[in-house]
């Protein structure tokens, strides 16, 4: 897959395309092999668990709102404008506590099994299934504490 010419809407995903994940909309905004990105609207209360993408880099702009990123042994608060990264390899968790709805823009690269990922998750609410797929493709979570 290569990209092409032309612009993804602010509203809209590539296609049309919308996923449901872990209860934070994702909308895939440029997908190639060399990267994704995608916009998530992530509302106060939800979180991504401990995982490791062991083969791509990942990183979240904040467009508003607050995130807390745990990052290795650090955690990391971000609010508007901020820019996380996680590199390949390192555990990572992404919450918002903040009361608020955060919207951001995150990517990878490379895309890696990501899109498709997120393709078999949507609207996926077993904790168990979501681990198992998720490891088929290239992101492996962490067993709860």
């Amino acid at each position: 897959m290569s990209e092409t010419v032309g612009i993804t809407r602010a509203d809209e995903g590539i296609d049309g395309v919308s996923w449901t994940v872990v209860g934070q909309t994702y909308t895939p905004k440029l997908h190639t092999e060399n990267a994704m990105i995608w916009h998530a609207h992530i509302p106060s209360g939800t979180f991504v668990p401990p995982h490791i993408h062991p083969t791509q880099d990942e990183w979240i702009c904040v467009m508003d709102g607050q995130l807390e990123v745990e990052c290795g042994d650090d955690v990391h608060k971000a609010g508007p404008g901020d820019t996380v990264r996680m590199p390949m390899g390192i555990v990572h968790a992404i919450y918002n506590r903040s009361g608020a709805v955060a919207n951001v823009v995150f990517g990878v690269a490379p895309s890696r099994k990501l899109y498709a990922l997120f393709g078999e998750l949507d609207g996926l609410t077993d904790p168990e299934e979501l681990a198992r797929i998720s490891a088929l493709h290239e992101v492996d979570f962490l067993p709860p504490a």
